[in-house]
Parts: C-alpha cells; sequence; structure tokens
C-alpha cells in the first residue's frame, strides 16, 4: 500500500491488483465446499447430496463466528499498527486469539451435541437424515480447525502477507481434493469419507495458520498477550458487520431447506430431489457470487481512498468499471445456468443413479425458473459493497436485506401458501424478488453515482500555520481539553498569543487533510461529531492517525497550543507538555452557548450535555481512558470562576 498510489495509477491496473487476490480467495472457499458435493453425488447418489446440504447451514455458522473475530480483529491491527501502538496491537491480538480458540471450541461442542436437532431445523429428510448426521458429525468435530484457521486468515492478510494467506486456502483445497475420490471410491466410506477429508484439509490448513502467528512481521507475541482483556468488545464491534451478513445468508438457506422438502413430497420429485438439487445449484451460484463479491470488495480500497480524497471522477470511473465487469460476470452466469443445466449438474450425479431422470428434469426447472434472472444480482452485490465503500452503511445494509430478506421471503410465502402455487410459487419468488430488486438498486447505485457530480467541495481558505518567532523560552507544548460551553477555546487562542507560540484547532484539519489524502471539508464534517463507537467506514481512523501524525509532529518542532484532538493522550509520554483541563458550572455553560452561540435557552442544557457526552466517547474510543478522569491532566482550571483573562495569567504562572 505503501507504494501504490491510489489516487494517481490507472483504475485497470489497480482493479487487477487489488480483486484479482480477492476472487482468487473467494473462489477457493467456494471449490472447498464444492469438491465434496460432487464427490459425494457421485459416489453416494442423490442422499449424499442432500446430506450435504442440509449440513451446509452449520459451515455457514462456523464463517460467520470467524469473520465476526477475525475481520475484526485483523481491521483492529492494521489501525493499532497505523498508530504506531505495537504493544496495544499485540494484547489485542494475543487476547482475541485466546478468544478464537475457545469460542471455536465449545461452538464445536455445542454443534455436535446438539446435531440431531439442527439437521432437521436445517430441513433434513427421514431418509437422508442418517447421511447428514454421518457427515456433520465430522464437520462438528473439526469446526475449531476451520474457525480458528479462517479467523486467522484475514489476520495474515493484515500482517501483509495475503500470499501466505491464499496458500493456506490452496493447501486445505488440495488435500480435499486428493483425498475425496481415495475415501469415497477406493475405500468405500461414503459421506464419511467426504467429511474426513474436509477434515484432513482443515487441520493442515489452521496449523500452518498457528505456525505463522509466531513468526508475524508486525508483532511479537508475548505469553501474557493471550490474557483476555477489554479489546475484544471493540473487536466484536468492528467484526460485526460481516458477521450480520453471513447470518442472513443463512436463514435463507433455511428456509430454502425447509420450503423444498415440504413443497416437494407434494410432487413427483419427492423431498430428497429438490433439496439436493437446491443444494448443488447453491454450491455452484456460489462461484458467481464469488466472483462478483471479490471484485466488488477489491474495489472498496480504491474508492473510499479517493472519495476521501475529494477524487470524485476518480471514483465515478472505478464505478463504472466495477458494474461493468459485475454485469458482464452476472450475464456470462445467467446464460451458463439458463442454457446449460444439465452440463452443470452433470459433475454431481452418475448417469447410473435411479433418480437421475428426475433428478435431471427438477434441475432443469430450478435453472429456468428460480435461476432464470440471477445475473440481475450482479447491480445488487456491486450497490452494496461500493455504497458501504462511499461511507453509506445503513445504506448498504438495506441494499444486502433487501432481495433475500424483504422481498424473496415474503413473496415467495405469499405464492406458495397465500396463493397455493406450492413449490412452483418458491421457484418463481426468486425472478421476481430479483426484478424487483434489480429495479430499485438502479434507483440507488445511479441517485449515489449523480450525487458524486453534483457534491461541491468547498475548499477552505489556505490557513497561515507558520510558527510566531517571539517565543523565548524553553519549548513548552500546552494541550486543552474543555467543555463545552467553557470557554476553553478563545482562553486557548488568548493564552497562545500572550506566549507568542502557535495555535491549533481549525488549522490541524489543513494539516490532518495533507497528511491523510482525506479532503478538507469530509475532515471538518467528521471533526469531533463521532456519535457513537461504532466506527464501521476506516476514514474516522484514518484521521485520527493522521491527526496523531501530525500532533506528535508539531510538538517535536515547535512550543504551541493545541485544542482538543486527544492531544493530552497523544503526547502523555512527552516531557515539556502541560495537560489543562477547563471547565464551569452548569448556568455559566448555558449563559455561555446562549450568548456566543445563539442557541436558545430552552435548548441549551440539552446541547451542552449532548456535544459533552459526545466528546467523552470520541475521548473513551481512541484511548481507552476517561474523558473526565482528573489524573489525565497537569491542571484544572474552573472559567467562570476565574474570567478568561486571569484563566490564562494562571496558566501562564504554571509554566513559570
Amino acid at each position: 500500500m505503501n507504494k501504490i498510489d491510489l489516487g494517481k495509477e490507472k483504475i485497470n491496473k489497480l482493479l487487477i491488483m487489488f480483486a484479482i487476490p480477492c476472487v482468487i480467495s473467494m473462489l477457493i472457499n467456494s471449490i472447498y465446499n464444492i469438491v465434496d458435493q460432487i464427490f459425494i453425488g457421485k459416489g453416494v447418489g442423490t442422499i449424499g447430496n442432500a446430506a450435504t446440504n442440509v449440513v451446509f447451514p452449520l459451515i455457514l455458522i462456523y464463517g460467520a463466528i470467524a469473520s465476526l473475530l477475525g475481520n475484526g480483529v485483523s481491521a483492529n491491527l492494521s489501525l493499532k499498527l497505523g498508530e504506531g501502538k505495537k504493544e496495544e496491537a499485540a494484547r489485542s491480538l494475543g487476547s482475541t486469539i485466546t478468544i478464537i480458540i475457545i469460542t471455536s471450541i465449545v461452538t464445536g461442542l455445542i454443534s455436535y451435541f446438539a446435531l440431531p436437532l439442527l439437521i432437521k431445523w436445517f430441513g433434513s429428510t427421514e431418509t437422508v437424515y442418517p447421511y447428514a448426521l454421518a457427515y456433520g458429525k465430522i464437520i462438528a468435530l473439526a469446526s475449531p480447525f476451520v474457525i480458528i484457521y479462517t479467523a486467522l486468515a484475514s489476520v495474515i492478510r493484515a500482517d501483509g502477507n495475503p500470499k501466505y494467506s491464499m496458500v493456506l486456502l490452496i493447501t486445505g483445497a488440495v488435500i480435499n481434493l486428493i483425498l475425496d475420490p481415495i475415501l469415497i471410491f477406493t475405500c468405500h466410506m461414503g459421506v464419511e469419507g467426504g467429511g474426513i477429508a474436509t477434515a484432513i484439509g482443515q487441520i493442515v490448513s489452521c496449523i500452518m495458520a498457528i505456525l505463522y502467528i509466531f513468526k508475524m512481521k508486525s508483532v511479537k507475541l508475548k505469553k501474557e498477550d493471550f490474557i483476555p482483556n477489554k479489546s475484544i468488545f471493540r473487536i466484536l464491534g468492528l467484526g460485526l458487520s460481516s458477521f450480520i451478513t453471513q447470518m442472513t445468508v443463512l436463514v435463507l438457506f433455511v428456509f430454502m431447506n425447509n420450503t423444498m422438502t415440504y413443497f416437494g413430497a407434494m410432487t413427483k420429485y419427492g423431498s430428497d430431489i429438490p433439496l439436493s438439487v437446491y443444494g448443488i445449484i447453491s454450491k455452484i451460484n456460489s462461484l458467481y457470487i464469488s466472483s462478483i463479491l471479490g471484485i466488488a470488495i477489491g474495489s472498496q480500497p480504491i474508492i473510499g481512498f479517493n472519495f476521501g480524497a475529494g477524487n470524485k471522477k476518480r471514483v465515478q470511473e472505478t464505478l463504472k468499471k466495477v458494474l461493468k465487469i459485475n454485469l458482464m460476470i452476472g450475464l456470462f452466469f445467467n446464460l451458463l445456468f439458463v442454457l446449460f443445466p444439465e452440463f452443470l449438474i452433470s459433475f454431481f450425479i452418475s448417469n447410473q443413479d435411479p433418480s437421475y431422470e428426475l433428478f435431471m428434469e427438477f434441475a432443469i426447472l430450478i435453472c429456468h425458473s428460480f435461476m432464470l434472472f440471477m445475473g440481475l444480482n450482479a447491480l445488487e452485490i456491486t450497490t452494496s459493497i461500493t455504497i458501504q465503500s462511499l461511507g453509506k452503511v445503513i445504506k448498504s445494509t438495506l441494499v444486502s436485506f433487501t432481495r433475500q430478506i424483504i422481498l424473496f421471503v415474503p413473496i415467495a410465502c405469499l405464492l406458495s401458501f397465500g396463493l397455493g402455487f406450492k413449490l412452483k410459487g418458491i421457484l418463481y419468488a426468486g425472478p421476481i424478488a430479483d426484478i424487483l430488486c434489480f429495479f430499485f438498486c438502479v434507483f440507488l447505485f445511479t441517485s449515489e453515482y449523480k450525487k458524486l457530480s453534483e457534491e461541491k467541495i468547498e475548499q477552505e481558505e489556505e490557513i497561515e500555520l507558520e510558527s510566531k518567532k517571539d517565543y523565548e523560552g524553553n519549548q513548552i507544548v500546552i494541550t486543552i481539553s474543555r467543555e463545552y460551553g467553557s470557554g476553553g477555546r478563545y482562553v486557548a487562542e488568548l493564552l497562545a498569543k500572550e506566549l507568542g507560540i502557535s495555535f491549533y484547532d481549525k488549522e490541524l484539519i489543513l494539516l490532518s487533510a495533507k497528511e491523510s489524502g482525506l479532503r478538507e471539508d469530509y475532515i471538518k464534517s467528521i471533526d469531533e461529531k463521532n456519535k457513537n463507537a461504532k466506527y464501521e467506514a476506516n476514514n474516522d481512523d484514518r484521521l485520527f492517525i493522521a491527526e496523531t501524525k501530525v500532533i506528535k509532529k508539531l510538538a517535536k518542532e515547535e512550543s504551541c497550543v493545541i485544542v482538543g484532538r486527544c492531544a493530552d493522550y497523544i503526547l502523555k509520554d512527552q516531557k515539556n507538555v502541560l495537560k489543562v483541563f477547563l471547565y464551569n458550572d452548569e448556568d455559566s455553560k448555558i449563559k455561555r452557548v446562549t450568548k456566543y452561540y445563539k442557541i436558545p435557552k430552552e435548548k441549551a442544557l440539552k446541547e451542552i450535555k449532548k456535544i459533552n457526552k459526545e466528546r467523552e466517547k470520541h475521548y473513551k474510543y481512541y484511548t481507552n481512558r476517561n474523558w473526565l478522569e482528573l489524573t489525565n491532566y497537569d491542571l484544572l482550571l474552573n472559567v467562570d470562576k476565574l474570567g478568561i483573562e486571569k484563566t490564562v495569567d494562571k496558566i501562564k504562572e504554571y509554566i513559570k
């Protein structure tokens, strides 16, 4: 990342560099599951395919837990390393690894002992049940290895080694590919053979991941780092988005399994064939989803950086290219499903299977109904991921829920249960949901695209940043933390003027913009207005990192007064720093904000409490300390007891 200029390099080159590795990694994960399906289908038949489909929701659960912890800790690791806080990074990583191990073991035990109940909930029929139970027990026993290596793969990528992370996945997939035919056909172990082959591949990947952790480049882990600490709550917050997305897929999968078996029993196909075919179609479809997601996720750093830097034309160019690529991929897979369903399904079932003809007939039916317009999903996925890159997290989440939960499930229930179309109602709900979601995404994508053209960037006037020349004392840095309505900023400005040193408040916006590549109006809009600790977008963290670098640089080079921005914490280890906290009583605050900020008296107290609470949360998020903890500061003064001028005098006396 340090060698790549995201703001100037050609978009095509950047997409190749970022998207291709992402696509490959995601495809390997999909192929992992498909390999089992192919060999079990050929070796065991329809029942075997249905069994792997019934157990698949377990794999989704394991993936969701791994994403929650793995994506969360890798995001936190990147942030802490960017801040130069290697010890904190090591402690949070070690703590989370311990939590990952404990969680994986507990999850494995619960899923193993609850398996008989779970596979019934997941849509198993009586015929499929013994096969699903046999396969599921092996998958459940191997689940700790799956969760650990999947979570650690994210950490390894964050450590700057995506190649090794990819090798983990490839190694497990290759082992599975080699052992599947040996155990299923040569050793005649059926679904258990497929499960054992998968488990062995996962165990090897897990061992490789654990070995890497002890030779990480960015941090060195010590024994005490593995003690769980409070950082886990932040980790969970950072990984929550990925967890919710995967659980949404789980809900849809379980819904489809149950409806396939329920309504399939009322047709000539029976329960097992629809269940089995849907599982196969879903696995093939995962190749399509992985390709689309890989391109979209790979574009996130490019879109996010250029949006933050105000390069709207490059954002638009990236959006257009990503959308074109993904729509072409969508069209390709759509034609594949509609024109060549027999070819696709033939990999998963032997033509000697007794149910071969009915199996193929239903496969063609589902491809020509449920998957009829599946290529339109490319716009839904692209819109969701790219809008998230622009910081529109709520809209992005809405898009993710639109097709599966908001549209498909209600339409499927209406057609199948309400209007009596039964199995066909479920199948034709798919294309209806795809079309409706497509038009919704066209509107949303177009509106966001237009905003990029219409939005005007207000440029701040160039601010004079040269240091004052008339201060002759020893170097001193005064950090001013203050309650809203205390007059603290005015005190700080007057103090700097009387001492003859530089004053930094809004001036830091320009310096931070130059440091981070974020545009000034964006920094101004988010500066000290973080309303809670759910920092989904990286840009807020990038701003803090930039401000930290700027503040440390200023403190080394000159005497100055710095207002807010957690400067007291950032400079806590520097000797020539005076940390001041300014406050006053409630009535004085109300009078001040009413007089100087023109806030109506009846709303003043509410606004004061709100802003002080925001400052407190912001400070807690980045420092893990309490803003109002008195021991953080060297000097605490009540401004209204002393008055502005005398407060300045008191600070000057203290400095002397």
